[in-house]
């Protein structure tokens, strides 16, 4: 039996994803039955465009016939019609659907065939590819991207299918779209909400869950039978929880335990210990650290802040990111600003990782969102930890 879920952060119907898609065929065999579901993008003017286009696209670059399952809204106007096409839906043995409006998809699919369908297909054999927009869906939660990033609504959750939990027990919000660069000027990151969204977002999780970002022309495709996670395309998957991220390349194969683990610390975080003080060198310290700014005496700062780090790495808090961002704030041309702020930054990448060990959570936040504040973007990724100053 063949148990295949496909996550696609964009770039469905591109030359990025012929093999990936030809591969799942090819698992299912040549009798194997494809449906294109247009639910997504069933409000649009040019849907039956759409869906001609996709069409087209799999016949002609991954070589199958992929029938389309219309269902574009609810209640449908044709009881009779759509009963058929709810019929095609659970004899498919591929379910594949695409962009649109993932709030659109839900409201479409609310009390309908569509999600036993797709659970179904899971547990008794088959694919289900969904992308862009429907993928958002598959998760236990959902960002209704139009209503936030075109009407400015609220950073928000809606419930989402859950597909994802039902087959392989991750308690996860996917976010496709996720390297999203198309607003130049401003964050389109993370599927249009930039880091400052996504941030309220990840507060507003549910208990013990966790954000799966797949980047564009992207995949990460998952073998339900053997927990094998195929990352395909050209970018990244993505697992974080509230601002850690560990990040997986292109080409690279790893387990869905993998991905609970790395999203199993919101789960097993233990309550925070009680505050610790800085040192009380700390005012001295932000005096001298001051003066040397002032003198453009970068070495010399540097040195004041190694220097006045507690012994006991656990009392690491705010102030350490702090005066990372007034060091890299005070650093101008000609001095390479990386090489520069190396020291301070390895040293607190090191005291993030034993608190991350020694699983203290709160800890582990309180250096990475300085370091983030201070202009250091850090990534977790199969290799180690990379950084990168961003400013």
């Amino acid at each position: 039996m063949t148990r295949v879920l496909s996550i696609l952060g964009s770039g469905e119907t591109s030359p990025t994803m012929v093999t990936p898609h030809q591969r799942t065929f090819a698992r299912l065999g040549p009798q194997a039955r494809a449906v294109l579901l247009d639910s997504p993008y069933g409000f649009q003017e040019n849907a039956d465009e759409l869906t001609e286009k996709a069409q087209q696209y799999f016949r002609e670059s991954v070589g199958r016939e992929v029938e389309a399952v219309t269902f574009r809204s609810a209640p449908p106007a044709d009881p009779v019609a759509h009963a058929v096409q709810m019929a095609r839906l659970r004899a498919a043995d591929w379910v594949f659907a695409g962009p649109g409006s993932p709030s659109y998809a839900l409201r479409t699919w609310a009390g309908s065939a569509v999600p036993d369908a797709l659970h179904a297909r899971l547990r008794e054999g088959g694919a289900v590819t969904f992308a862009s927009a429907a993928a958002l869906t598959l998760g236990l939660v959902t960002i209704p991207v139009y209503e936030v990033y075109k009407v400015g609504e609220d950073p928000r959750w809606l419930d989402g299918l859950d597909v994802l939990g039902r087959a392989t027990g991750l308690r996860a919000a996917v976010v496709p779209h996720w390297n999203n660069a198309e607003g130049g000027t401003h964050d389109t990151r993370f599927c249009w909400q930039g880091e400052r969204r996504l941030r309220i977002l990840e507060d507003q999780l549910p208990e013990d869950s966790f954000v799966l970002g797949v980047d564009e022309h992207t995949g990460l495709v998952i073998d339900l039978d053997s927990g094998a996670a195929e990352v395909v395309g050209r970018g990244t998957v993505v697992v974080r929880v509230h601002g850690d991220e560990w990040v997986v390349p292109a080409g690279e194969t790893i387990s869905v335990e993998q991905i609970a683990e790395h999203g199993r610390s919101a789960a097993s975080a233990v309550p925070a210990a009680a505050a610790v003080d800085p040192p009380a060198t700390v005012p001295q310290l932000d005096e001298e650290l001051d003066r040397a700014l002032e003198a453009g005496d970068v070495a010399t700062a540097l040195a004041l802040v190694l220097d006045g780090l507690p012994d006991d790495a656990c009392d690491v808090r705010e102030w350490a990111g702090s005066r990372l961002a007034r060091t890299i704030a005070a650093v101008g041309e000609p001095v390479d600003v990386t090489e520069t702020v190396r020291p301070l930054v390895e040293l607190l990448l090191e005291l993030r990782a034993r608190a991350r060990a020694e699983k203290r959570w709160a800890d582990s936040d309180t250096i990475r969102d300085g370091l983030v504040v201070a202009g250091v973007e850090v990534r977790d990724t199969p290799d180690g930890v990379r950084w990168e100053v961003r400013r």
